[in-house]
Formats: structure tokens, sequence, C-alpha cells
């Protein structure tokens, strides 16, 4: 014996096995914007990060920073495109044009790179990017002089440089790591860093 269906239980069916077939609106998982660090991107402490350039990829990512500040240690002109970023985001950008010469007999502004310092150690500009172009040879420097007042051993500090700088580590940077005198600085430190 065959059972007749009728056309409004043959729809209703229909209706459901196509249901079935498409996902549901809550069975669609909707993908986060993808958080994508500039590079040799790093913490050195609470509220102080070191990188590259970074680029319109990162700047998700950034903003999940909630940066307060900046620090530029190139002289040429901020970015366009970062610019417009800063502006939208209410981040506060402090340059500190260290040039990046590969000449071995460099002279890395001592005062630059105390007064980026300055800005790094007030807390009131945290949390705060210290960046150059390729998160190197000039933000090594002033991360390694930050470690200096954070008392840790130069072969501490040399080490976390070569990290990053790889190959292409300089003397020249050591040097200026080994000799920077932290003695005008130290004030700013006790409960800063």
């Amino acid at each position: 014996m065959q059972l007749e269906i009728s056309p409004r239980q043959r729809r209703s069916q229909q209706q459901q096995e196509e249901a079935e077939q498409q996902p549901a609106v809550d069975d669609v998982s909707i993908e986060p914007a993808a958080l994508v660090p500039p590079l040799n991107f790093a913490e050195v402490h609470d509220g102080i990060f070191r990188s590259g350039l970074p680029t319109a990829d990162n700047f998700a990512f950034l903003r999940s920073l909630k940066l307060r500040s900046i620090v530029y240690l190139c002289p040429e002109p901020y970015p366009e495109e970062n610019t417009r970023f800063l502006e939208q985001n209410g981040i506060k950008l402090h340059q500190f044009g260290i040039d990046g010469s590969k000449e071995l007999l460099v002279n890395i502004p001592e005062e630059k790179i105390r007064e980026a310092l300055k800005v790094i150690l007030d807390v009131r500009n945290r949390p705060v990017l210290i960046h150059c172009k390729r998160g190197k040879h000039r933000t090594g420097c002033v991360v390694g002089c930050l470690r200096k007042l954070q008392k840790w051993c130069l072969s501490s500090v040399f080490d976390e440089y070569q990290q990053f700088a790889a190959a292409k580590a300089r003397s020249t940077d050591q040097i200026f790591m080994e000799l920077f005198d932290t003695s005008s600085l130290m004030h700013l430190t006790a409960s800063q860093c």
C-alpha cells in the first residue's frame, strides 16, 4: 500500500530539505580581522613595545595595543598613511631623527637617545611603540640603553640586540650601548621601569 503525500506536505518537506542543506545563520562563523604584528615586534616591558615601521596590514594589531604614543627614530617624514592612522586613533608621534648610517664610524646622537628614553620612561606616554625602519639598529640602541637603566648585564643587552639585528649586528651600536651613561636618567626609572 502506497501513501499519498499532499501538495502541502510535499512543499513543507522540500523546504525542510533545502533548509538542512544551507547553513543556519548561527552556524556561520565570521573570522575576525587578522592581527598581524609589525616586523621585529616584541614587548620590551609593560606598556613598552618595539618593532620595525608598521604598514597598513599592522594597524588592527596596533589598535589592539591601545597605544598612546609612538617613538619614531628615523629622520624621514612619517608615512602619510601611518600619520592618518595615528590621528584617527589619538596616538601621539614623538620623532627623533637618528640617521641609519651603515658607516663604521657613525656618530650615534646620544642626546636624541636620551630624549627618546625620557618619552619612553614617562608613564603618561604608555602604551608606547618604539620603532625605526626595520626595528634593528636604532631601535636596538634605544632598547639597549633602556635595558642598562633596568640594570641588565651587558651580555644580556647584547644578546637581545643580536636577536633582532642578527647578521646585521653592528659593533658600533654595541660600543655605544656599553659607553652610554645612564646616570642622568636614573631619577626617572625608580618607579617607571
